[in-house]
């Protein structure tokens, strides 16, 4: 039968059973369709399977919210430049704590994919080339099965990698609490402005006593006009407020970006390589009286630690870190010849830094039974923009539990306070809640005492002069009390009472 034959009798089907040929047709037409998807999908497998550029070995990757892996693979928007913030803290206190011991073995940080650019040459011909980056840790990436077995030679961690993975007790404490000095990205008219503040307070065992201690540098820090501040004040349920200050040329004034230590004139705070904390200060009060002068080590509770963020929005440069969300502080502290001694206090370390101009703050950190919590906003005053919501800490003996966004805190105004000749109403109470899925928080802050200041008087600690007279809220209020927990994370209940610190404006 010849091609031509064939081809008749082929029409003339069609045209006999016309609904059935198509049929036919249709039903071929997709079982190769079905087939062309499935032979792709298993080159697409074989092909990622092949890819050097896929990092495996592991059962989980971590990637930040809203990106996935086909995202990260195809080169999308959401892939471009992809990182991990706090990639540290995310490791220790989340990958490799003791809360996840039961189901984490191992956890391997890897660097893959980033863009960098290689300069080769001196500046009249330097050449730069666009290279592709990658980085891990030895030991984590050979503990998590994610590389080939080593043909010669050697492969290990180094100092850095050491440093990375298992930092000494003071080299974790120097990296989230170095110091810095004023960023290229400051408007001229706004680096006058920038301060940058090591604060601790101790707590009597009684709760009527509260000690605050500040180490501040301010201005344009390190090349134009700047100096140094020693602030230290007292605080005793039912009596006022007790100030003392002394101020530092920068000449005396010694630190490091790479170190948490600042010494200010014969006050300073170091880090011991234990991992306590020595502070010490003198200043001269500023009502008269005799000078203060304190020395005292602050041990942190381990994993109870905020890691330091920017904390602030469009236009506001605001850094901040808690290297002691919790700790036990051991010293004295004398007024003159009277001397308040304390072991084992109930103590707290904070660090700071940023433009501090036309700028106020929600702030507070406490103990509430095995749990301890921190809470913060900060707002500029000459903005018209709603409020962020205030960002809720939580930890526990085993480290980070868990992260609130309340919207506010409900204060209610229900004292008064007489202070400069002005008549305040400042608060007893205080309220914050928050709904996240199935967990749940409550909060209540009850203010014990209230100390208010006048911030337009052109407070040195907060870079204010002219700006300071004009803001809505001038008065400044440092508040002491007790704060109730109640709620629950992931099937926990949260419960627990203890004292804290807040800060709010009025």
């Amino acid at each position: 039968m010849d091609f031509g034959t064939i081809i008749r009798l082929a029409f003339a089907q069609l045209s006999h059973r016309p609904w059935r040929s198509a049929l036919l047709f249709g039903g071929f037409g997709l079982g190769v369709g079905v087939m062309i998807v499935l032979l792709s999908i298993g080159e697409a497998m074989m092909a990622q399977a092949r890819d050097e550029r896929l990092v495996g070995g592991g059962a989980i990757t971590v990637l930040p919210e809203g990106l996935d892996v086909e995202m990260l693979k195809t080169g999308g928007v959401g892939g471009m430049w992809f990182s991990i913030a706090n990639a540290r803290f995310v490791h220790r206190q989340l990958l490799t704590s003791p809360r996840l011991g039961q189901d984490v073995v191992t956890a391997a940080p890897q660097i893959s994919e980033k863009l960098a650019y290689l300069r080769i040459g001196g500046e009249a011909d330097a050449r730069v080339i666009p290279v592709r980056a990658l980085g891990e840790i030895p030991s984590a990436s050979q503990a998590a099965g994610a590389v080939p077995p080593l043909a010669s030679g050697a492969w290990e961690d180094n100092a850095a990698d050491v440093a990375w993975l298992r930092p000494t007790p003071s080299e974790r404490l120097h990296q989230m609490d170095r110091l810095h000095v004023v960023p290229a990205s400051v408007p001229a008219d706004a680096r006058s402005s920038w301060a940058e503040w090591h604060y601790a307070n101790v707590v009597s065992d009684d709760g009527r006593e509260r000690l605050f201690v500040t180490l501040m540098l301010v201005g344009d820090v390190p090349h134009g006009e700047w100096g140094a501040q020693v602030l230290i004040s007292q605080q005793v349920d039912g009596r006022a407020v007790r100030r003392w200050s002394r101020r530092v040329p920068a000449a005396r004034v010694q630190f490091d970006t790479t170190r948490a230590d600042l010494v200010v004139g014969d006050a300073a705070l170091r880090v011991r390589d234990d991992g306590r904390y020595d502070i010490r200060a003198k200043a001269e009060s500023e009502s008269g009286g005799p000078p203060i002068e304190v020395a005292f080590t602050l041990e942190p509770e381990p994993r109870q630690y905020f890691p330091g963020a920017d904390l602030g929005g469009q236009g506001l440069v605001s850094g901040y870190a808690v290297p002691v969300l919790r700790g036990r502080a051991s010293g004295q502290a004398c007024v003159g010849t009277d001397c308040f001694r304390f072991t084992n206090a109930q103590g707290y370390h904070d660090h700071n830094w940023g433009v501090w101009r036309s700028v106020n703050w929600e702030w507070g950190a406490s103990r509430a039974g095995d749990f301890t919590f921190l809470y913060g906003r900060v707002q500029q005053t000459d903005r018209d923009a709603a409020s962020a919501p205030v960002f809720f800490y939580l930890v526990d003996s085993l480290g980070f539990r868990a992260l609130f966004r309340p919207q506010q805190v409900e204060w209610t105004d229900d004292r008064t306070l007489a202070v400069d000749g002005a008549v305040l109403r400042v608060p007893s109470r205080g309220v914050m809640t928050d709904v996240r899925g199935n967990d749940t928080l409550q909060v209540e802050l009850l203010v014990d005492d209230v100390a208010a200041t006048d911030t337009r008087r052109g407070l040195i600690e907060r870079g204010e002069t002219a700006t300071a007279r004009s803001i809505a809220k001038p008065w400044f209020l440092q508040l002491a009390g007790r704060a109730r927990l109640r709620g629950r994370v992931g099937g926990q209940v949260l419960s627990g009472e203890g004292r804290g610190f807040f800060e709010t404006y009025r």
